[in-house]
């Protein structure tokens, strides 16, 4: 197990490095740069920029050298733990994201934990209650769940608590609460704004391993060493979590890295229309503004997210399927 393991890091390792190359040409591709955007801006605001003043600056923050040069740099200064300099916030890069990345993974693990508990759950009674009124309720949040998106949802969320509640569900804090230190308080408040945006970017993943669960668990249940298990007078409860359960789980842990990936694709949007506080809006005007170094940074932190599920992912189908651990895996 020890050897996969390290296998795998190895694995994220490489994969990280050749992510980084494709981020930062992607960035390069858009029409113009930072400079183009900002000179942008000051033309919209009646300021005049001359073309010398605009190739002094390409030229002091290195945009004038090959892009083969910016990368080069880039992945130099990375290495030494400096993520760049922000040119839209006039800050290191690591500051900018430092400020977010906090409340960004605990929305992100929070909203793990929210879909694959609740899907399991449900999962399992709607498998075992199968055809039931709460087997057929769950089939139908299920698909309301996949059909929805999640920034329509969101503004679902936001108009029935203002029109029926009278309070906003946008942000992670009360007005009180948003630039005040830590406390019992502010950490409470925190909870009870946090649910909307989990329930919202968990609310497709959640109907999605819902019905993944149900169906495995299904399959499992209809299978003989399960009938064979029962008719030994193995008590109803203990034989479907030793056995089934924990056959039907398998698929489910091999998703976590892809849920990730799914969480941390939709918080950009979501986070704009609920106006939270993490990298999603941050990245999204990262890239509106061509601001190079932090854009390539929060792919890299994104991608890193997503590889990280992936390989706790890994671990979970070893501790699940000991054939894994021995790797023999497949082997009849």
């Amino acid at each position: 197990m020890l050897e996969l393991i390290v296998r795998r890091l190895g694995t994220t390792l490489v994969t990280l490095f050749l992510l980084s190359i494709v981020a930062f040409i992607l960035i390069q591709l858009p029409p113009g740069d930072f400079v183009d955007s900002y000179a942008g801006k000051k033309t919209q605001g009646g300021v005049v920029v001359t073309q010398d003043e605009l190739d002094a600056m390409r030229s002091r923050l290195g945009l004038d050298r090959p892009v083969y040069q910016q990368y080069a740099i880039w992945m130099g200064d990375l290495f030494k733990g400096d993520m760049g300099f922000s040119w839209e916030y006039h800050r290191p890069v690591k500051d900018v994201i430092g400020e977010r990345l906090s409340m960004t993974l605990v929305l992100a693990f929070a909203t793990l934990i929210f879909t694959y508990l609740i899907a399991i759950i449900i999962g399992i009674y709607s498998a075992v209650r199968q055809y039931s009124i709460g087997d057929n309720v769950a089939t139908i949040i299920g698909y309301l769940g996949l059909a929805t998106p999640g920034f329509l949802f969101a503004l679902i969320l936001m108009f029935l608590g203002q029109k029926w509640f009278g309070v906003s569900v946008g942000g992670l804090f009360s007005l009180e609460f948003q630039d005040a230190p830590w406390s019992f308080a502010k950490l409470m408040n925190l909870f009870s704004h946090l649910w909307v945006p989990v329930v919202v970017l968990g609310m497709a993943g959640t109907a999605f391993q819902l019905r993944t669960m149900r169906a495995t668990l299904l399959d499992e249940l209809n299978k003989m060493y399960v009938t064979s298990a029962r008719s030994g007078g193995i008590p109803e409860f203990k034989l479907l979590m030793r056995y089934p359960v924990r056959m039907a789980l398998n698929p489910i842990a091999s998703t976590l890295g892809w849920e990730l990936s799914k969480i941390v694709s939709g918080a950009p949007i979501i986070g704009i229309v609920l106006s939270l506080p993490t990298l999603g809006p941050l990245y999204i005007n990262s890239l509106l503004s061509q601001d190079m170094y932090l854009a390539g940074a929060l792919i890299l932190i994104f991608c890193f997210l997503v590889i990280f599920g992936t390989f706790i992912s890994d671990i979970l189908l070893m501790i699940l399927d000991p054939r894994l651990r021995t790797g023999k895996a497949g082997v009849k």
